[in-house]
């Protein structure tokens, strides 16, 4: 896959719990796409369906949780995996006091205190596969709604990222969609500029509903910081990038 690469510098800036500020090669983000790309070829060659064991809902996770590992890898020891599923942020920069604080709570991995806020800060990521008009629409207008499988982007009204809670920030967001049957990053962007009222009051689940955890979503001027910070864009003539760009923009 060939990605038109729009980053200006060759570092992340990140803001660490006590608001000083960190670096990260943003080249573990870039040659990352390549490792998870083969994660997913592995998939393919023992015709395994992916999209089909997880459900739609599921996938995006797992191709957040993919992403990571893949950045992890191509770090090698520079940025770790949070231990914990519920820690935040999701990677962990082992800089010089990112190690002394690794160091620090090695005992403690099993916890999620010491990993959720990780007191040296990091990187949250985040997948979407954007919002598809609704079913009434498909109805109405007699064309099938996209399937599993089925490439997303002609229908889509607009893309967010969600969160439990509305202090994220210093966000990685991928956006997703299927090409040639496969889940494959469009387009990864960053900021570090997100505030409170960049997302979405957070709804909290209701006593006996369907809802298991609080979420708040991601709101205009959240998404516009996010594309201002634009690092990778899918450049392939089989896959009408330009019109993701049109969502975003509006």
């Amino acid at each position: 896959m060939n990605y038109k690469n729009f980053s200006k510098s060759k570092k992340i800036n990140f803001v660490r719990k006590d608001n000083s500020k960190g670096t990260v090669d943003i080249k573990y983000f870039i040659d990352a796409i390549d490792t998870f790309n083969n994660y997913l070829k592995t998939f393919e060659e023992i015709e395994l369906p992916i999209g089909q064991v997880l459900g739609l809902r599921n996938l995006s996770s797992f191709i957040g949780e993919l992403y990571n590992i893949s950045v992890c890898k191509v770090s090698k020891t520079k940025i770790k995996k949070n231990p914990h599923q519920d820690g935040y942020p999701d990677l962990l920069i082992m800089d010089k006091i990112g190690k002394n604080a690794w160091n620090k709570f090695k005992n403690r991995m099993h916890e999620k205190e010491p990993f959720s806020y990780f007191e040296t800060g990091g990187i949250e990521v985040k997948a979407t596969c954007g919002d598809l008009k609704s079913g009434k629409w498909f109805t109405e207008k007699n064309i099938k709604k996209p399937d599993l499988g089925d490439p997303r982007l002609e229908y889509v009204t607009g893309y967010n990222w969600k969160s439990h809670h509305r202090f994220t920030n210093n966000l990685l967001g991928i956006i997703w969609d299927f090409v040639n049957n496969i889940p494959t990053i469009i387009s990864i962007m960053y900021s570090n500029d997100l505030e409170m009222s960049d997302w979405g009051e957070t709804v909290k689940p209701k006593e006996g509903g369907g809802r298991t955890t609080s979420v708040s979503i991601m709101n205009k001027k959240g998404i516009s910081k996010m594309y201002k910070g634009m690092i990778l864009l899918l450049d392939e003539d089989t896959y009408p990038s330009e019109k993701l760009i049109q969502r975003l923009s509006k």
